[in-house]
């Protein structure tokens, strides 16, 4: 892009859209509904959602520094979206002495806290390998 101001409007746009999108995704595969629990106060819900968002935004940030279109970044940080979506099944089946959402959903922190530093240590592997 020519002008650097419209770029960084059509990032910024197009990564809030992409984040929207891919947090959409979580809320309909974990068993408690997030955005009601974190307006009751659930502290290890918005710990989960945030080390989620910090994530998608992360792997979205590599992407864009290693494409030169929208179009490659949007696509590369979808394929990244997929493999934080994968590790989070991941860490739900590796861990069969818990129920990683029934444990959140019950505000259990340190599973809360678990999760987001979960979520935001494998962005920045994910984030490296879609470079």
């Amino acid at each position: 892009m020519a002008e650097p101001i419209v770029a960084v409007l059509a990032y910024f746009s197009v990564g809030i859209l992409a984040l929207i999108v891919f947090l959409s995704f979580f809320e309909k595969v974990t068993k408690y509904d997030g955005w009601n629990e974190i307006r009751k106060g659930n502290l290890s819900v918005a710990m989960a959602t945030g080390g989620k968002i910090f994530g998608i935004c992360n792997i979205f940030r590599f992407s864009i520094e290693a494409n030169d279109t929208i179009y490659e970044s949007l696509l590369w940080s979808a394929v990244g979206f997929m493999l934080l979506l994968a590790a989070y099944f991941l860490f739900e089946f590796l861990t069969p002495v818990l129920k990683i959402d029934d444990e959140i959903a019950k505000d259990n922190r340190a599973v809360g806290l678990l999760a987001m530093i979960i979520s935001v240590s494998l962005s920045y592997i994910i984030g490296a390998a879609v470079e």
